[in-house]
């Protein structure tokens, strides 16, 4: 059985500028090309595309995970290419992957098998430089808070207040927390820090969120960096226009704003652009790359991260509350290990059939087919991704029970067969998207709740949980952010791998309790983020780091990655 990166670099791939003119008509001029095999798509084109109507949006989301991931990049690309195969001119968009679980433990995000993006290598390493633009605006800013410290404080910064932190695209985590300007004066003043991983950093929250320069522009202005040195009650916020450090963000990021265009294994145009994680950050590709994939096919496939619980309510409740897109359907990633997973299961036993668990972890997707369809009211698919080792009477536990309760499934092969392995779910999507009742976006919670109502909404409605609880300094935060910044939305992280805050807590649990441990406002990024459990935003390496398999051979060719 060939590795992911042995099929990717058998590709026959096209040069990207070709494909993009032949396939949807996209003038040369109006793609950079990063080499012949990936390009940035001009803001120039996306804004010709503004009259021209919308296809129809396809989220693809999951049940709640295994460590490894359930598939659902892999299917986001071969439902996409299933839709092609029969004739429906479809884009996918996703997200770029982060440096840190490439080399720690979860891998990338250009799906696999014979369901890949590529040039794979360059994508999951560092593609068109995108995350490391993010980076540098986002340690611009920081190292523009403290050298005006340095040069005379004008703003009067309260160093113990400044809540901006620096951040690098790596899992490391001995730089959670640091003290910054030791050495003496020359150096600046002693304070602590600490650094993020890129993608929970509100810079890539912003350009995910950016509809253009402009806004782009506006939103980094509008970050909160820190407050004044005063009493309580005199404080003030300050924003990184008041260090004019705007321009300067945005001239690093003029280029990374701009979509990155590249194919699949069946030589389809797919789009990537952008990374947040859904367990600390909102999830979702760019706005950008949605809103023109839809102006660009008659189908926009795109995926938000982990379970439904966490991508999907960020996507709907965050994302499409705040720009106006609306899915047409949900495709429900689900794996019978997952569902072994939930049953009870561990990993040696995920290869080993067990139908009973299976049936046991029935309980964690019923539960997301619940939330879609009753507070989102949106139609679902449920896309059971093949493994080799699935067995029949597995199979037939899910199927069955899926059809006794009205749930449209199917089993998909595309990680084996590419998009002819996924034809029956592209069909069952195109019926679904058919069936999508018109009217309103439905969210979880209305826009005039509080911030603290807002989490408890998520979490009593969509995981299941009896209450929250916070320390009343985090309950006053919230509540004057409420008076201050009416409407905003909620952005939860907590851990991926449970509907609870405790990753231990399988199934589909009841009665827990979420408490928020500590909240921040992300201003550019227009959300507030409620931070609970032990979720960290820099997260560490495995005791084995995927990082001692991969290497370069003599030739110069990668090999290990997957």
């Amino acid at each position: 059985m060939k590795s992911d990166i042995e099929i990717a670099q058998g590709a026959t791939m096209r040069p990207i500028v070709e494909l993009a003119k032949e396939q949807y008509g996209i003038p040369a001029e109006e793609l950079d090309p990063y080499g012949h095999f990936k390009a940035k798509l001009s803001l120039k084109y996306i804004e010709s595309l503004k009259d021209k109507p919308d296809g129809k949006l396809i989220l693809v989301t999951a049940m709640s995970p295994t460590p490894a991931g359930e598939g659902k990049t892999t299917t986001t690309i071969g439902l996409a290419d299933a839709l092609n195969y029969i004739g429906k001119k479809t884009i996918s968009t996703t997200r770029e992957p982060s440096l840190g679980p490439v080399f720690g433990s979860k891998g990338g995000a250009a799906g696999g098998g014979m369901a890949q993006v590529v040039p794979m290598e360059d994508i999951n390493l560092h593609f068109t430089g995108d995350f490391h633009a993010i980076s540098a605006a986002n340690n611009l800013l920081a190292a523009m808070i403290d050298n005006h410290i340095q040069q005379g404080n004008e703003l009067n910064f309260d160093a113990r207040l400044i809540t901006f932190r620096r951040v690098v695209d790596m899992n490391d985590r001995a730089l959670r927390k640091i003290t910054i300007g030791l050495g003496g004066t020359a150096n600046g003043i002693v304070r602590e820090d600490g650094y993020d991983i890129v993608v929970a950093s509100e810079v890539m929250a912003v350009l995910c969120l950016a509809t253009s320069i402009q806004d782009l522009k506006e939103r980094l202005g509008r970050i909160i960096v820190g407050q004044t040195n005063a009493p309580v009650k005199e404080r003030k916020y300050l924003y990184a226009k008041d260090l004019k450090a705007e321009g300067a963000m945005t001239a690093l990021l003029k280029e990374a704003i701009k979509p990155n265009v590249v194919q699949s294994l069946e030589n389809n145009l797919c789009i990537i652009h952008g990374g947040p994680f859904a367990n600390i950050a909102h999830g979702c590709n760019t706005v950008m790359a949605t809103k023109a994939a839809l102006k660009m096919g008659d189908y926009c496939v795109t995926e938000a991260g982990f379970g439904a619980d966490l991508g999907a309510e960020k996507f709907i409740d965050i994302k499409c509350n705040l720009t106006g897109l609306k899915p047409n359907a949900v495709c429900l990633v689900a794996s019978i290990k997952a569902l072994k997973h939930h049953g009870g299961s561990n990993a040696d036993g995920y290869k080993v059939e067990n139908c009973e668990n299976v049936k046991k972890g029935l309980v964690n997707i019923d539960r997301h087919i619940n939330n879609i369809r009753e507070h989102y009211k949106l139609p679902v698919v449920v896309s059971l991704n093949h493994f080799y080792h699935d067995t029949d009477a597995e199979i037939k536990v899910v199927m069955d029970h899926m059809q006794a309760n009205s749930v449209p499934a199917v089993v998909a092969k595309h990680w084996a067969m590419g998009g002819k392995g996924a034809e029956d779910l592209a069909r069952a999507v195109i019926t679904a998207a058919e069936s999508c009742a018109p009217g309103p976006l439905s969210t979880v919670y209305p826009s005039d709740l509080d911030l603290f109502s807002k989490v408890e909404a998520i979490a009593t409605k969509i995981y299941g949980a009896s209450e929250v609880t916070c320390d009343e300094v985090i309950k006053r935060r919230l509540d004057k952010w409420s008076k201050e910044y009416p409407g905003t939305p909620v952005c939860i992280a907590k851990t991926q791998n449970s509907f609870s805050q405790d990753a231990s807590k399988r199934g589909a649990p009841t009665g827990h309790v979420l408490h928020i441990r500590d909240a921040k406002f992300c201003n550019g990024a227009g959300f507030a983020v409620a931070i609970c459990g032990d979720i960290m935003t820099m997260p560490g390496l495995p005791k084995v780091p995927a990082a001692e398999s991969i290497d370069v051979d003599a030739d110069g060719k990668i090999v290990g990655l997957f």
